[in-house]
């Protein structure tokens, strides 16, 4: 009896399986799908139609830049004005006017007059070559020296007889320091000369090694006059609050161009005026 029920057993696995592999052939494609209802499947068939429909058109590319702004206001307010009426700035803005032939002629004439009257080569030197000067003393003298009327546009108060080397030291610092020590607005016009070339010993005290003016490398200055006509003094400005400052930044200045500098501080001999020399030192400038 068992044997009957294991055979009987084995047969209808059998069929099953045979059955399950014919299913498994068949999906998914005739798996059997739900009924859809019917305002569904007119959805369906809408959504269908509209689809195909836009396949078919040509979608034009987004607008990538924002579109022109419209005119302002001013611009048009500015195209509306008279062609007579005065301009509007930045057209009324001043220029200057082109330069003429002539006026061209006057500023080559003006420098070729001031070329003339340059000497050391350097056109803000203006003066006169005075040559060798024969000293009275041993040890005195200047060869090639130079009459110094002004520099880089400051006169001095009278000529200074000085060595080339000595009156482009003075132009350096007048140029750089002076000329606005006091002011911008208030510039440096003129220099009060104490003493160029002398031929004398140091501080005129006798058996005293030769000066350096006596040598045509120094100057001494007493004082600045300014465009206001104000001067200023050495003397009285050294200790003046208002000037003060000024002066030292001028006595300090000079410790450059210059290799030594004497001020009212240095001694008695230099208490109203700056002692400027390019007396070459083993120990480098000597400012005091």
């Amino acid at each position: 009896m068992r044997a009957r029920a294991g055979a009987r057993l084995a047969g209808v696995a059998m069929v099953l399986i045979h059955a399950g592999c014919g299913l498994v052939a068949a999906a998914p494609e005739t798996t059997p799908r739900p009924p859809l209802e019917r305002g569904a499947e007119l959805a369906l068939t809408e959504v269908t139609e509209v689809s195909a429909v836009a396949a078919t058109r040509t979608v034009p590319a987004p607008q990538m830049r924002p579109h022109i702004r419209p005119v302002s206001a001013q611009i048009i307010a500015a195209a509306a004005r008279p062609v007579d009426l005065a301009p509007v700035a930045p057209g009324e803005t001043l220029r200057p006017m082109m330069r003429t032939p002539e006026f061209e002629q006057q500023v080559l004439f003006g420098r070729a007059k001031r070329r003339r009257g340059s000497v050391c080569g350097d056109i803000d030197i203006q003066g006169e070559e005075a040559g060798d000067i024969p000293g009275k003393l041993r040890g005195c003298g200047a060869r090639d020296a130079v009459r110094v009327r002004s520099v880089s546009g400051v006169t001095l108060s009278r000529p200074a007889l000085m060595t080339c080397e000595t009156a482009k030291a003075l132009n350096k610092w007048v140029s750089r320091d002076v000329e606005t020590a006091f002011g911008r607005s208030n510039r440096v016009v003129q220099l009060r000369v104490a003493a160029g070339y002398s031929c004398r010993t140091r501080n005129n005290r006798p058996g005293a090694k030769i000066s350096e003016h006596g040598r045509g490398r120094a100057i001494d200055i007493s004082g600045f006059t300014l465009e206001s006509g104000t001067t200023v003094s050495v003397l009285k400005g050294w200790r003046d609050r208002s000037t003060r400052k000024a002066l030292q930044r001028l006595w300090k200045a000079a410790c450059g161009p210059f290799r030594t500098v004497l001020g009212p501080d240095a001694d008695i001999y230099h208490r109203d005026h700056f002692h400027l020399d390019v007396a070459r030192h083993r120990s480098g400038r000597y400012c005091r």
